[in-house]
């Protein structure tokens, strides 16, 4: 890794295979920075057993699934550390060391922590390692002393929580050897789901990066549109309708001008749109599915990808831990 470009962690929990949301929400942004900075990406599955500790038999199969999702996305293993978070036990060092100095009140009044435990009614959440994730998370950012973490506005929380047990830390010690890393906020490109709704799995309104043109193609011609036009005579609005922002996406912007307005005028239908989304879907998906044809091909490179960023990581974090030890005269 270059010793003069700046540093940024950042990590994705294995919950299992990813799909469009997860592409344009985050991994496209993933991709262009693996460009300009030395980058940190991670395997979160120590952040997957805080809510999936009842049945964790499923994260060890979801891990390499993760690897293969982000090389078809475009991730280069030799512009950027792939790691897994549990093979670097340092991690979990400076989360025991980091869980001593901060105070139980940053945690109770974290938001998303209020949000899941209301959300996520069906799971007991009522644990210490789920309380204690976000300095979990700190311990992932702050080994790593990066410059920024790229993430989007409603992890904003979370980061400023990092900071302040950063803060803390170099009080206590007198010193300012961890980073306030700044926020590199993530472009919005949320992409809802084939039905309107946010998209998800549960929903089953996803279209995943390694789904086959066979099992998208009915997907899109299925696909919610523009509910107050009922017949192809009845004038549209593009932007309600749930196809138009895929077309942004992966449409180029000729063809989307076209689009928009004939869907005004009533010279395009809706089933045209669709077809002409499955020919956008296609090109978009190709370079996707034969990336991920090559890594799954290749099993010994999957493992060499992993083990190798992980040594990476390990020996960047040896470094980090031991100043850690020293500050806080645990050196022995």
């Amino acid at each position: 890794m270059s010793n003069t470009r700046k540093r940024i962690v950042s990590g994705m929990r294995p919950t299992g295979p990813l799909h469009l949301g997860h592409y344009f929400g985050v991994l496209v942004n993933w991709v262009k920075l693996q460009e300009d900075y030395d980058c940190f990406f991670f395997v979160a599955d120590w952040h997957a057993l805080t809510s999936e500790y009842a049945d964790s038999s499923r994260i060890k199969g979801f891990v390499p699934g993760l690897v293969v999702d982000w090389v078809a996305a475009g991730l280069d293993e030799s512009k950027c550390v792939i790691y897994q978070q549990s093979a670097v036990k340092e991690i979990a060092e400076l989360h025991l060391l980091l869980s001593m100095i901060t105070p139980l009140g940053w945690l109770e009044r974290c938001p998303t922590y209020k949000e899941q435990k209301q959300q996520l009614v069906q799971k007991d959440l009522n644990t210490y390692g789920f309380l204690g994730y976000p300095v979990l998370m700190s311990s992932d950012i702050l080994m790593y002393r990066p410059e920024a973490v790229p993430v989007g506005q409603d992890q904003l929380p979370h980061l400023e929580l990092c900071r302040e047990i950063a803060r803390r830390f170099n009080f206590i010690t007198g010193g300012d050897y961890l980073p306030e890393p700044k926020d590199l906020l993530t472009p919005d490109a949320k992409l809802p789901g084939l039905d309107g709704r946010k998209m998800s799995k549960s929903y089953g309104n996803s279209i995943g990066l390694g789904e086959s043109m066979e099992t998208v193609a009915p997907k899109v011609m299925g696909m919610l549109t523009d509910e107050n036009r009922k017949r192809k005579s009845d004038p549209g609005d593009p932007e309600i309708c749930n196809l138009y922002p895929y077309h942004k996406l992966m449409t180029d912007a000729e063809t989307c001008a076209m689009i928009e307005k004939g869907c005004r005028d009533t010279s395009w239908g809706c089933v045209d749109c669709k077809k002409r989304l499955v020919q956008s879907m296609e090109a978009f998906l190709t370079p996707l599915h034969e990336r991920r044809a090559a890594i799954e091909n290749d099993p010994e490179r999957l493992r060499a990808i992993i083990e190798s960023g992980n040594a990476k990581a390990r020996e960047a974090a040896r470094e980090t831990i031991s100043k850690v030890r020293e500050l806080l005269h645990f050196d022995f």
